[in-house]
């Protein structure tokens, strides 16, 4: 892991030009380090305005003009310099730098028209790309499908930043590649993956929610009907739809819904009475129903049951909260600067100051020893 910070290699990261162990590196560092994750956020976002630049020609005219300012070639002789020539070395200058500027978008756009594809082997049996069956390796291009039968497995180069396997009865498709984003798109089937970008560089839509990574290795199924479910391995995970969000750490897991989205995240060793409770107070919107599971949550919860319980918070409606802060309370008293009365009034900054505190009893804050070591095993 790098000791020092990693700011001078932002770009190259930016622009696939770091070899793949540097790669890992850095993101590892990027991970751990919030300075430079700042500076990594505000360098990607510029990219991404960038590659959003149109590209257009000069106009032919252009040249013309200049020689006009320049008064023809029995004028290129001069004595001394005049604000004519002046205006006129400075227009060529301009050209100059703005057709070296094309230039380099230019090659760049190639870069990436190259780059816009993953690399695809073949497990098992004989996935397919569109119509064409992969034998050994295969081109997953940008909005391509990759399909797998009952009898075929794949596994997909997602760029420098990690990998994913493919099992069978999948079907998947690229999305995006480029510098600040890669995207999948998982219709149906379970997809395994192992990333060590730094976070939300690497995200996989399903019918039901998008899977925004952290840097970590996860399970994500969705059946025929869009039911999706996520398990996190290592690290975190993000499912997010509209301005619902899920964090789901290690051990952890989380199920969605089509026209609901995710539902709240539960580590898989709680009880099966507070799984399914959670489930019902998650995907049946009658408010008796959601009452009465709320109740078996709350005798059933643990400490570290709290992942639940913090996400509760603002799930329930305000006559539950106090007991959900309560149970929350009982396990671990919120830190200085949370109030009670903040929480129950859904003081984001309040929530997020506690959440800090709490998610040490969930694996390790995002960023921190645990998610540095769990890392390493990618290496």
């Amino acid at each position: 892991m790098f000791s020092k910070h990693v700011t001078r290699d932002i770009s190259a990261y930016c622009h696939g030009e770091l070899p793949a162990e540097e790669s890992r590196r850095f993101a590892e560092h990027i991970i751990a380090c919030a300075k430079c994750r700042r500076e990594f956020e505000e360098i990607k976002l510029g990219v991404k305005f960038a590659e959003q630049l149109p590209q257009l020609p000069a106009p032919e005219s252009l040249w013309s003009g200049i020689e006009a300012q320049l008064g023809g070639p029995e004028r290129i002789q001069v004595k001394g310099p005049s604000w004519q020539l002046v205006a006129a070395v400075a227009a060529v200058f301009v050209v100059v730098v703005g057709l070296s500027v094309w230039a380099f978008w230019e090659r760049g756009s190639e870069g990436l028209e190259k780059g816009s594809f993953w690399q695809v082997q073949q497990l098992a049996g004989a996935p397919r790309i569109g119509s064409e069956r992969i034998t050994k390796e295969g081109r997953l291009g940008k909005g391509e499908w990759l399909e797998t039968d009952g009898r075929s497995r794949a596994q997909i180069e997602v760029s420098s930043i990690g990998t994913v396997d493919v099992d069978e009865n999948t079907r998947v498709r690229l999305l995006e590649t480029a510098p600040t984003e890669h995207r999948l798109e998982l219709a149906r089937g379970k997809m395994s993956a192992r990333i060590w970008a730094p976070p939300r560089l690497f995200f996989v839509d399903t019918p039901s929610a998008v899977a925004a990574d952290l840097g970590c290795a996860y399970t994500l199924e969705v059946d025929d009907h869009g039911v999706g479910k996520l398990r996190v391995t290592s690290g975190w995970v993000a499912l997010e739809l509209k301005d619902r969000e899920s964090i789901v750490p290690a051990e952890a897991a989380c199920e969605t819904r089509p026209e609901v989205g995710p539902g709240t995240p539960y580590f898989e060793d709680a009880s099966p009475a507070f799984r399914d409770a959670l489930s019902r107070f998650d995907f049946q919107h009658d408010p008796a129903v959601m009452k009465d599971a709320l109740t078996v949550m709350l005798s059933e919860a643990r400490p570290r049951d709290t992942l639940t319980l913090w996400h509760l918070l603002t799930r329930v409606n305000e006559t539950d909260r106090p007991l959900v802060y309560d149970a929350l309370a009982k396990y671990y008293p919120p830190p200085a600067g949370v109030t009670r009365e903040g929480v129950l009034q859904l003081n984001w900054g309040m929530l997020q100051l506690w959440k800090n505190e709490l998610q040490f009893s969930w694996g390790g804050s995002i960023g921190g020893k645990t998610m540095q070591k769990k890392l390493k095993q990618f290496r």
